[in-house]
């Protein structure tokens, strides 16, 4: 079931679709409720369930489940029976939860209420739904702004662009308000309306714009930077469909006729582990891909199969915002001698989370195990160095990657030429794509 999937990443994903919400964790046919009955039916689902049980089957998990035996070197006996009748309601219950796992200091072991584990579980099934643009604060106005709209959806069809100012959401200003403020006023069942005021070079541009289900993508961008060297951003790990975009993305570079692929993988905060390790195969002839130590010190390590889609040079892009499914990823193509690493520094996240639905809907993301790289490297905590090192300053976004130019009226590419770690990439691959090229000459 989807909610054993194991993951790995640094929090729960937050795409920022300005406004995209999940869709209902029962079925797909609650999206279309109100927002007063799906609040109902949460209700309902929440009567139905005991605080104490809710709280005693957490305690159980985490006994059975959690990586450190010592349990941050205290008895684990001592919260069970620490609540006993004193939990009235499921929220007396979460609270117990939430303290009990601040016990671990562990910040990837926690709990998600029932709207972040719903979001989080929109997110490995591909579909969100709401308007689809993402948004973000503009630097000096502080105001809320669009970044993109996402193709083909009720935002782009609405004709929303990139930079304008999101003033007013259902006649309320937006004034003072965070990303996370507008997203939430935005957001709500597909098939309703939202209505929304823009500023457009000065002028009041007024949108309604009807909700529907929006695909998350994880492969953000499919291109040929020049006549040899093809190009594939992998945005997030997360979705059970990335692995298949994957392969379609191999596919059509590989018609592209390229001679090398650079693989993007910055600002990828990472997913499933069963996706990372798929991924890495599609580039592999042989070899381990990662390997996981659970709490008794068990190494368990997973193979390569040995049927790689691509087989021509590879550089892997990073920076230090690449985590977990990112960097097992990276550091297998490095520690195999696949790919190159170009860019900066990774993010250093070593663990691996078990998730876990609860009975009220709410969930429980439990770290089950560390994992280390094909050279048996722990990286928790210290990330993995790039083979090149490429630095760019955080405040200077018109050299660091593409996507992250916030500027109003500036559109970047990958074909730009301007993003310094992307170019270095670039420069590196095709002397990789020479190497090969005069190997295969001697040998024939």
């Amino acid at each position: 079931m989807w909610w054993k999937q194991f993951l790995v990443m640094p929090v729960a994903l937050s795409f920022l679709l300005g406004g995209s919400s999940p869709q209902a964790s029962k079925d797909d046919c609650l999206a279309s409720l109100s927002d007063k009955d799906l609040l109902a039916h949460r209700l309902v689902l929440r009567s139905e369930v005991n605080p104490q049980s809710l709280y005693k089957r957490v305690w159980n998990l985490i006994k059975d489940e959690y990586y450190d035996s010592k349990y941050n070197n205290q008895s684990w006996d001592r919260w069970e029976h620490r609540y006993d009748g004193k939990l009235r309601t499921l929220d007396d219950a979460h609270k117990a939860v939430e303290t009990m796992v601040a016990s671990l200091g562990d910040r990837y072991t926690r709990f998600l209420d029932h709207d972040a584990f719903d979001d989080e579980k929109s997110q490995i099934d591909a579909k969100l739904c709401g308007i689809g643009v993402q948004i973000g604060l503009d630097k000096s106005s502080k105001r809320v702004i669009v970044i993109t709209p996402i193709e083909d959806t009720p935002a782009s069809d609405a004709g929303v662009q990139p930079s304008d100012e999101i003033l007013e959401i259902n006649g309320k200003s937006t004034k003072g308000f965070t990303v996370e403020d507008a997203a939430k006023l935005i957001r709500g069942p597909v098939n309703t309306p939202v209505h929304l005021v823009l500023g457009r070079a000065g002028a009041r541009v007024k949108k309604d714009i009807v909700r529907r289900e929006i695909p998350i993508k994880a492969v953000q961008s499919v291109k040929m930077i020049d006549p040899d060297v093809g190009y594939v951003r992998l945005s997030s790990f997360i979705s059970q469909k990335a692995n298949l975009e994957m392969q379609t993305a191999i596919d059509k570079i590989d018609k592209m006729k390229a001679k090398g692929l650079i693989l993007d993988l910055r600002d990828n905060p990472g997913g499933l582990l069963s996706n990372a390790i798929e991924i890495s195969n599609m580039f592999l002839e042989s070899g381990n891909v990662v390997s996981t130590v659970d709490r008794d010190g068990y190494k368990t390590p997973a193979m390569c199969e040995g049927h790689p889609l691509w087989r021509k040079p590879l550089v892997v892009l990073i920076n230090k915002n690449s985590a977990s499914a990112s960097e097992i990823t990276a550091g297998a193509l490095h520690d195999n001698g696949r790919a190159t690493l170009v860019g900066q520094n990774s993010f250093g996240k070593g663990l691996v989370q078990g998730i876990n639905r609860l009975e009220d809907g709410s969930g429980i993301n439990i770290t089950i195990a560390q994992y280390l790289t094909p050279a048996d490297t722990n990286i928790h905590k210290k990330g993995i160095r790039p083979d090149v090192v490429v630095e760019v300053k955080s405040e200077d976004e018109s050299q660091g990657p593409w996507w992250n130019e916030h500027t109003p009226g500036v559109l970047r590419s990958p074909l730009d030429g301007k993003d310094l770690q992307l170019k270095s990439a670039a420069e590196v691959l095709h002397k990789k794509i020479e190497e090969a090229e005069k190997l295969a000459s001697e040998v024939h």
